[in-house]
């Protein structure tokens, strides 16, 4: 990609009223972490787990049915300390940050690991889309309600054995007295909770609120069949006459023709573009 498009952008985003972020597992992945991937860092961190049970990636072992609570945790803590919190936030989220930190801006993304609000960004302007490492809830669904994690999942992780959670630390719920799980999306009715709903309206709030504006809408990593970010996000760009669509995605860089002339893509490593663009408006 030439200099003079990451000028382009950078320039579109100065101009900007707003700026509406998308992202998903392409920014994960830019970040070295590919929650499908059988890869070194997997094997490195779950070789156990790879092991005993057959686990072959992280997703699937988000979804794996572990015998035991303490199995489960032992994976999710593990998993949730070594790339959620104890980790720097990575240069490329820094880079993004620093590219819409003056402006009136809003994230929507399907990644869970929680690593937009560690580099700056604020929790409010932040809509974790299918929910987030960093969150549980109330595994038998006695209420929506998710909790932060952070102290839960450290003392667990910190305590693992063999494999294993101590049973006295496995997170309980303050309402039921039951299990917990981490509070990500396993059915449609996550996306009927309360705090979903509230999230929903906090991001159309934001799309109302900049209706007619001059609305740069900055995708990352988002498969072209994605119905979640990618579809509302291209319809947005076109019923939004002063909107400018900016798409990120390594080999696979889908602008559809109704949009053409307001769009930009960018085929190529997303950290080293971003750093680009940030870089670009620096004297």
């Amino acid at each position: 990609m030439d200099k003079n498009t990451y000028q382009t952008i950078r320039e579109k985003i100065d101009q900007a009223d707003a700026v509406l972020i998308g992202a998903s597992n392409g920014l994960s992945i830019s970040e070295g972490f590919n929650l499908f991937a059988d890869d070194r860092w997997f094997q490195e961190n779950f070789g156990d787990f790879r092991a005993k049970y057959g686990i072959r990636s992280v997703l699937q072992g988000a979804f794996f049915h572990f015998p035991t609570p303490e199995e489960m945790w032992a994976f999710w803590s593990r998993l949730v300390y070594r790339k959620s919190i104890a980790v720097q936030p990575s240069q490329l989220m820094l880079d993004l940050y620093r590219l819409v930190a003056g402006k009136d801006y809003y994230v929507v993304t399907s990644n869970g690991e929680d690593h937009f609000v560690p580099a700056g960004f604020a929790p409010e302007r932040v809509f974790e889309i299918e929910g987030k490492f960093t969150e549980m809830c109330c595994a038998r669904g006695c209420h929506d309600a998710a909790y932060p994690n952070h102290q839960a999942i450290t003392r667990m992780a910190l305590a693992e054995q063999g494999g294993l959670v101590p049973t006295e630390l496995l997170p309980r719920c303050q309402k039921c007295g039951g299990n917990m799980k981490i509070y990500m999306a396993a059915d449609q009715s996550f996306f009927r909770s309360a705090s979903w709903q509230k999230k929903q309206a906090e991001y159309q709030g934001f799309v109302q609120k900049h209706h007619n504006g001059k609305l740069v809408i900055l995708e990352f990593g988002v498969g072209w069949r994605n119905q979640l970010i990618k579809a509302p996000l291209m319809q947005l760009a076109a019923a939004e006459p002063h909107a400018v669509y900016v798409t990120f995605n390594k080999g696979e860089v889908y602008i559809p023709a109704e949009i053409a002339a307001k769009s930009i893509g960018v085929d190529g490593d997303i950290s080293a573009a971003v750093s680009a663009i940030a870089s670009s408006g620096d004297c």
